[in-house]
């Protein structure tokens, strides 16, 4: 039997752009990250790089703090199965779009939706089998796209907008412009 995805939040960066900790910072009374989170709907979810009180959670791997790629290191080796990584910065996180990925047919690579020609590593599964890939790359100081350059399954506009999905789920916070123009194009995430 298969493991369940993970939905791994990294949640362990500076907020250097958003000049305060975004991880924190509420729409509608309830934290980014928590908006995450409950996106993940009945599948396991993770923390990525600083305690939650309600989540499981695992450290950065690197006291460097190399980005994504490691948090995506922490999550695969703290999950026995594949993982959907997003931020704690993407609180329109759509619950549709999460199952849909869960389901989509990537065992052995990971799995990328393409939005305006770009492929949205912090809403991608990744499989168990890149873990020694992704470490590799980490410890030669290369990210996430690097990782998706060595095969990857696309997942077109064409396939994602079939589930609802307009780009929302993998829009960031993080400047105080991009909050207020996520809130005026996609409103409340609740």
């Amino acid at each position: 039997m298969t493991a369940p995805l993970t939905v791994a939040v990294l949640a362990g960066g500076v907020s250097r752009r958003m000049g305060t900790d975004k991880v924190v910072l509420e729409i509608d009374g309830l934290a980014l990250v928590d908006h995450v989170l409950a996106a993940a709907g009945g599948l396991p979810a993770l923390v990525v790089g600083r305690p939650h009180p309600t989540h499981p959670w695992v450290g950065d791997p690197t006291p460097e703090r190399r980005g994504p790629l490691a948090g995506l290191v922490a999550a695969l080796t703290a999950s026995a199965g594949p993982v959907l990584l997003v931020g704690a910065d993407q609180p329109w996180l759509r619950p549709a779009t999460v199952q849909a990925l869960a389901a989509v047919d990537a065992t052995d690579a990971p799995a990328a939706p393409v939005d305006g020609g770009v492929r949205q590593v912090l809403c991608a599964v990744y499989p168990q089998q890149v873990l020694a890939s992704a470490g590799r790359l980490l410890s030669a100081g290369h990210g996430l796209q690097a990782l998706l350059d060595g095969g990857c399954r696309l997942v077109s506009s064409a396939e994602w907008r079939t589930w609802g999905e307009d780009g929302r789920s993998w829009f960031s916070v993080d400047t105080p412009d991009l909050m207020t123009a996520g809130l005026e194009r996609y409103g409340s995430p609740r």
